[in-house]
């Protein structure tokens, strides 16, 4: 009975390992897809971000429904962002502004995700507030995620 619970124990851990490593494009075609999702997520994360620092910077006035909104949509993007970043893409020449460090250090790629998904469900509870200045450094805090990515994975 100890053998099977330890074979069972060995499989599991071997499953789990392997589904949660970063796997390798193996082909052209799929690098593309892979590529494409990928932007396909950085491009709604900048669209919904787009308002929120011009609210931050005081361009346009605070609006905590959409501040609350685009909130929302950028935690579940970031809830989505290790499934569409995990295929390395790298070992393809492909038009893409990741670095290979986002597969090369994964465990930071991984802790700069938590940390925007973190910021974005603290800046929708404070939306909810309605508190302006609280608003405004929640915004803040959630673009500080998004350069903090971008200066260490994104090519310049």
């Amino acid at each position: 009975m100890k053998k099977i619970t330890t074979l069972i124990l060995a499989c599991s851990v071997a499953i789990t390992t392997s589904s949660v490593m970063a796997a390798t494009a193996s082909s052209e075609k799929q690098a593309n897809k892979a590529v494409e999702l990928r932007q396909s997520i950085y491009a709604l994360l900048g669209s919904n971000m787009g308002i929120l620092g011009a609210m931050a910077k005081g361009d346009v006035p605070v609006d905590a429904s959409v501040v609350e909104r685009n909130a929302t949509r950028i935690n579940q993007l970031s809830l989505m962002m290790d499934d569409y970043t995990r295929l390395n893409t790298s070992k393809f020449n492909l038009k893409t502004a990741a670095l290979d460090k986002m597969w090369s250090e994964r465990s930071n790629f991984e802790q700069r995700i938590t940390d925007l998904t973190d910021a974005s469900a603290t800046l929708q509870k404070v939306a909810a507030s309605g508190d302006v200045n609280a608003i405004k450094k929640a915004i803040g805090a959630v673009g500080k995620t998004c350069g903090g990515c971008h200066d260490v994975f994104k090519k310049d």
